[in-house]
């Protein structure tokens, strides 16, 4: 019987930590997706400092994973269509600018950077 009931606690317990992992994974889809929104409205609206950032950003907190990766291009895909389709006027570059850094602080939070040894070397400045 004791091993039974370790069994199912440990069960639980895994079952917990799954839908923590799957709901970190759900915040960090979606802060790609919003990340993705604003790098396609900079692409076209000719804003290549917030592209740049946007691109950076992703580069620095994504999972390298096909999933993360498609979200982030269909996304900016449909953001430059809809932005270059609408007859809205583009958004300051001080707007797309807020925007980045309040996602920057999300990302932040439910995407921390990934250090690989190869990104510590670049960024020293040795190659």
């Amino acid at each position: 019987m004791k091993h039974r009931t370790r069994f199912l606690i440990a069960l639980g317990m895994g079952h917990a930590l799954l839908a923590a992992v799957h709901a970190q994974a759900d915040a960090g889809l979606q802060a790609i997706s919003d990340l993705s929104q604003i790098n396609g409205q900079a692409l076209a609206c000719q804003d290549l400092t917030a592209a740049q950032r946007a691109k950076a950003l992703m580069l620095a907190h994504a999972p390298k994973t096909a999933r993360f990766g498609t979200v982030f291009d269909e996304g900016t895909k449909q953001s430059y269509l809809a932005q270059t389709r609408s007859a809205v006027a583009c958004p300051e570059s001080a707007a797309l600018s807020t925007r980045l850094d309040t996602l920057a602080q999300r990302l932040q939070a439910t995407l921390p950077p990934v250090i690989t040894p190869n990104s510590s070397a670049s960024s020293s400045g040795t190659q």
